[in-house]
């Protein structure tokens, strides 16, 4: 892999160029990206972790240069390395002893001299080759013993030992081998000195090399490590389901459970936290899937780069010998019968590793103050995010402003000048009657002009701006606000001005009121502007980092169970948005933590009528379509479409009847919300059923079609004499005759109910609710009568074969039978998990909510 492609490089750089040295990135580069992901290309330096600098000792600290090998041979004449170095470097690369055992009994000091730019010997290149496990140990076993204890500290350019590769590339048996001979590689940090190899497996992953160097590494204790570079293995190690780990570094510092992100970390992983409980129903579908997949699939051993069993179950009975194992899983019975054993209940074999580092870090957390939970509870602040409409509000708060400074100034001046008894040269020309009008007219009209142009110009601001502003939903500007109410404000008080005045103070008040509208205008836009300005410049602190929060986005419910359990008030804490956890969870359809409601009381009709900030309760939330990825359980999208509906009226039974009907400030009721989120699926959902059934409706008229033509055409035929028995089928008293009428009778009959089925779903009008029951009992109906039609009609085309076929040639229809099985074997390969997926969703549904069992307080308190 990393190592493969940066040792075949270099190579190429030396045999062929030699010109100028190839910056390319080693695997302790790599490290140092942390939880990025790493790119193919490997092309630009990733960037040094800020804090980690602590973890290499003071000593190494101040080690300005590695110790690198022997240069001689790399800067020596080329000549002498194209002969020696190229040949040991490809022996490394490709684990050959016999090659580099030539080259290497020549002199035997190469193993101490560099055979690349980066500073590598061949151990270097050897310990993180890829390629036949065997052949690396036993290439790397073989080096090793060429060479003196302190060779192993020898590093390339990167402050990197052959030790610290091997455990960044995860070949644990060359970790022990190199650590065997030279146990102070445990503290010789890489990556520039920065990183310990410890520190460096558990970032890649590498559980066997972190398992292996962690027994060795004195419980952490040696003076390479400090309380910071602790927090960080501890939160690699859980990061990358090391719980087994991660539960040994909390023991024995019990404080790096509360200083660090754990709690975090395990909240956003609810597979650590599985359910190993199954309702009445799940049990036996659970047990046909599992009998079936372990039948009909090939079992493939799952890629685990992390063999420690966490997550406890069954199968760790059967696995503790592999070969047992592995001859159990090649056989259909072995697999089946492991199925049986999981199915009935086998006892857990020890409590879940995360569960128990949960419960010792929140045990810690809980014994601390409300303070300090909600800081450790919160997480980190988020960084300030740029608002990228903020200057465009800012541009348009001010181009309003001055429309409107530039609208009153004028509005003043004309008002002077109608006072004064003068009148605007432009009004004069357009309407020459106006000369003629009193005072009071012209200050009539005059309001009027200058409100409609204030209007109009603002209007014309807006949409010009439009662009430079992100959409904020429905929220008007707020001095276009300012401006609408003014204008309506004004218009009111001069109807009301020209209803109370007498003629005589008519003009009077008229001036009173534009002035006082102009000063109005004015203190109200400026401080409108600098509301603005203060908005746009202000940054709004949020965490979206807060661990309950997480874990409800994820779905961890058994994280949050054993939280609420020793902090109860963990139920009414709100996020960023004001929603509670059982609105997060409603969001993203986790009926896990949904169900908590449940069991908390009264208090539920507390919270299920809290809002967020756009006024949705949390009906409108489930009745905002859910995601792809929260529905990737439910198959098809018209059972993706009943679920929705599921959700809906849970919700709507749970929250209290006042808030049901209550709109958002996008004005939607939750239904009417629901449904226009829904149009689409339930477009989708209907083209999903009328395509599943058009298909099912075929295939049932064709069998129909068939066994109609075979209750008519019997095998053997029917009796040709002058007797009472003419006409009557040759083979008539024989049972298997009977059985051949019965299963074609059957089989005409169900395929016929068939189709009437498929074809009642063609013709259904697909409302909403018809997603909810009718449909989906309509298919698994359809699917059920049609797989009885297939095997009935299989029985029947089997059973005519041993009406003609008997004494020496009974083995025919025998084997026609066991032929005549595919067809029904393969309708229950491919359609027995859409047929179990209708039925769960149409029948279980009424489990999946208000579960039987408490989870939160389901034994008596004790003290």
């Amino acid at each position: 892999m990393f190592s493969v492609l940066i040792h075949s490089i270099i190579f190429l750089n030396h045999s062929l160029c030699h010109c100028t040295k190839m910056a390319q990135p080693d695997h302790a580069q790599l490290a140092l990206i942390g939880m990025d992901k790493i790119s193919s290309q490997h092309q630009r330096q990733p960037p040094q972790h800020t804090n980690s600098i602590s973890v290499a000792s003071q000593a190494s600290r101040q080690r300005l240069t590695p110790k690198l090998p022997l240069q001689n041979l790399i800067k020596g004449p080329r000549e002498k390395y194209l002969k020696i170095g190229v040949p040991l470097y490809e022996a490394s690369i490709s684990c050959n002893w016999k090659a580099a055992k030539l080259i290497l009994d020549t002199d035997r000091e190469l193993v101490r001299h560099s055979i690349t730019d980066h500073g590598e010997t061949a151990l270097h290149v050897a310990a993180s080759a890829e390629g036949d496990p065997k052949r690396v140990v036993e290439f790397v076993r073989k080096l090793v013993n060429l060479m003196e204890e302190k060779d192993l500290e020898l590093e390339n350019e990167n402050f990197n030992t052959a030790m610290y590769l091997a455990a960044v590339a995860g070949n644990v048996e060359t970790v022990k081998i190199m650590v065997q001979k030279n146990r102070s590689l445990l503290t010789i940090p890489g990556a520039g000195g920065k990183m310990l190899p410890l520190y460096a497996a558990a970032l890649f992953g590498n559980y066997a090399v972190v398992k292996y160097l962690y027994k060795n590494s004195n419980d952490l204790s040696d003076e390479v490590w400090t309380d910071e570079n602790r927090r960080w293995l501890l939160e690699k190690c859980v990061e990358n389901d090391m719980f087994d780990i991660a539960l040994q570094i909390v023991k024995n510092y019990r404080k790096l459970g509360t200083e660090t992100g754990v709690l975090g970390i395990l909240a956003g992983k609810p597979e650590a936290f599985p359910d190993i409980q199954s309702s009445i129903i799940e049990k036996p579908i659970k047990l046909i899937k599992g009998l079936y997949s372990r039948m009909f699939t090939t079992h493939q051993q799952p890629e685990n780069n992390n063999p420690e069993p966490d997550n406890a179950s069954v199968d760790e009975n059967l696995d503790q010998n592999p070969e047992a194992s592995h001859e159990a899983r090649s056989n259909v019975i072995g697999r089946c019968i492991k199925s049986v054993y999981a199915f009935i209940g086998a006892k857990v074999k020890k409590e879940n590793k995360a569960l128990s580092l949960l419960k010792i870090i929140w045990e810690d957390v809980a014994k601390k103050n409300k303070k300090e939970i909600d800081k450790i509870l919160r997480g980190p602040q988020d960084p300030p995010k740029q608002d990228k409409s903020a200057s465009g509000r800012v541009i348009q708060a001010i181009q309003l402003q001055k429309l409107i400074n530039e609208h009153l100034r004028k509005m003043e001046e004309e008002t002077t000048q109608i006072i004064n008894g003068q009148v605007d040269l432009t009004t004069q020309v357009t309407n020459p009657s106006s000369a003629n009008m009193d005072h009071a007219q012209q200050l009539h009209e005059l309001i009027s002009k200058y409100l409609v142009n204030l209007q109009i110009a603002s209007q014309e601001i807006i949409k010009q701006s439009k662009a430079l502003v992100v959409d904020r939903g429905d929220q008007a500007p707020d001095l276009q606000k300012l401006i609408s109410e003014h204008i309506v404000n004004m218009y009111r008080e001069r109807d009301n001005v020209y209803k109370q005045s007498t003629r005589e103070n008519l003009t009077t008040e008229l001036q009173n009121l534009i002035s006082g509208y102009i000063a109005r205008m004015r203190g109200a836009t400026k401080q409108r502007v600098a509301t603005t300005l203060k908005e746009a410049t202000a940054s709004k602190v949020s965490y979206s980092s807060r661990v309950i929060f997480i874990a409800a986005r994820t779905g961890n419910t058994n994280f949050l169970v054993e939280l609420i359990r020793q902090y109860p008030d963990l139920i009414w804490k709100i996020n960023d948005n004001g929603l509670t956890i059982f609105h997060i969870a409603v969001k993203y359809r986790h009926e896990g933590i949904y169900n908590l409601l449940y069991e908390i009381g009264a208090m539920k009709d507390l919270i299920t009528p809290i809002k967020d900030e756009q006024g949705n309760t949390m009906l409108h939330l489930v009745g905002t379509r859910a995601k792809q990825k929260q529905l990737e359980d439910v198959s098809g999208v018209a059972l993706q479409m009943q679920r929705e509906l599921l959700w809906f009226q849970e919700v709507k039974k749970m929250i209290p009847p006042a808030y049901r009907e209550r709109k958002n400030k996008d004005d939607l009721t939750p239904h009417e919300l629901f449904t226009l989120d829904h149009k689409e699926l339930v477009k989708q959902g209907e083209e999903w059923m009328r395509g599943t059934a058009s298909q099912c409706m075929v295939v049932a008229t064709l069998i129909a079609t068939i066994v109609f033509a075979a209750a008519f055409t019997v095998p053997g035929g029917y009796a040709q004499t002058d007797d009472k028995n003419n006409g009557i089928p040759v083979f008539h008293s024989k049972a298997t005759f009977i059985v051949f009428v019965v299963a074609d009778a059957i089989s005409l009959f169900t395929s016929s109910a068939s189709i009437l089925i498929f074809l009642s779903i063609l013709t259904s009008r697909y409302a909403e609710n018809d997603f909810l029951k009718s449909l989906p009992i309509k298919l698994v109906s359809g699917l059920l009568t049609l797989f009885l039609s297939i095997t009935t009609m299989t029985v029947v085309f089997g059973v005519s074969f041993f009406v003609l076929y008997h004494k020496g040639l009974i083995w025919m229809p025998i084997l026609i039978c066991v032929l005549g099985l595919l067809p029904v074997i393969l309708y229950i390969c491919l359609q027995l998990d859409l047929f179990f997926d209708v039925f769960r969703s149409t029948y279980r549904s009424r489990y999946l909510f208000k579960p039987k069992k408490r989870v939160l307080y389901y034994q008596n308190p004790t003290v």
